[in-house]
C-alpha cells in the first residue's frame, strides 16, 4: 500500500471543488433554461468571443470537440445558436448566437454575476487570497 494521500493532494482537491461549484451553478441554469454544462460553456464562449468554430471553442473551454459539437447541435435545435459556413474552410462551420441565444445569455450573465457574488460572500476574506493564489498558479497555455 502506498503512503500517498489522495485527499490531501492539491490538484485532486481543486478538481473536486471545481466540480462541486460547477454542479451547483449548473443546477440553476439547467432549471431555468434546460441547458447542460457543455451548452453553458458554448453559449458563454460565443457571448464573449463572437462567432467561433467548434475547434476554437474546444481550445478555449477545455472540452472535447465532440462534446462541443453535440452541445452546439442541441443549442441549434433549441434556437439559441446558428451554424454558418466557415468563411475560409468549407469543411467547417462558424457558430454564432441567435437573438434568442443573446437574450438567454443576458439572463445567464446576471445569474453568473449573482452566483459569483454569493460565492465571494461565502468565502469571506479568503476570496481575495483565492484570487492571489490563482494568479500565482495560473500558467497560460498560449
Amino acid at each position: 500500500m502506498s503512503d500517498f494521500d489522495l485527499d490531501s493532494f492539491l490538484p485532486y482537491r481543486l478538481a473536486v471543488l471545481a466540480g462541486q461549484v460547477s454542479r451547483e451553478f449548473s443546477r440553476r441554469y439547467n432549471e431555468r433554461f434546460g441547458i447542460s454544462r457543455p451548452e453553458w460553456r458554448v453559449v458563454a464562449h460565443l457571448a464573449q468571443s463572437g462567432p467561433a468554430s467548434v475547434g476554437e471553442i474546444h481550445q478555449r473551454v477545455d472540452m472535447d470537440k465532440s462534446r462541443v459539437s453535440r452541445a452546439a447541435t442541441r443549442l441549434e435545435q433549441a434556437g439559441y445558436i446558428r451554424k454558418d459556413a466557415h468563411p475560409t474552410d468549407g469543411r467547417l462551420v462558424t457558430l454564432r448566437l441567435t437573438q434568442a441565444g443573446r437574450a438567454m445569455m443576458q439572463e445567464l450573465s446576471e445569474m453568473a454575476r449573482a452566483y459569483q457574488a454569493e460565492l465571494t460572500e461565502r468565502l469571506g476574506p479568503q476570496a481575495e487570497q483565492l484570487d492571489l493564489a490563482m494568479q500565482k498558479l495560473y500558467v497560460s497555455e498560449d
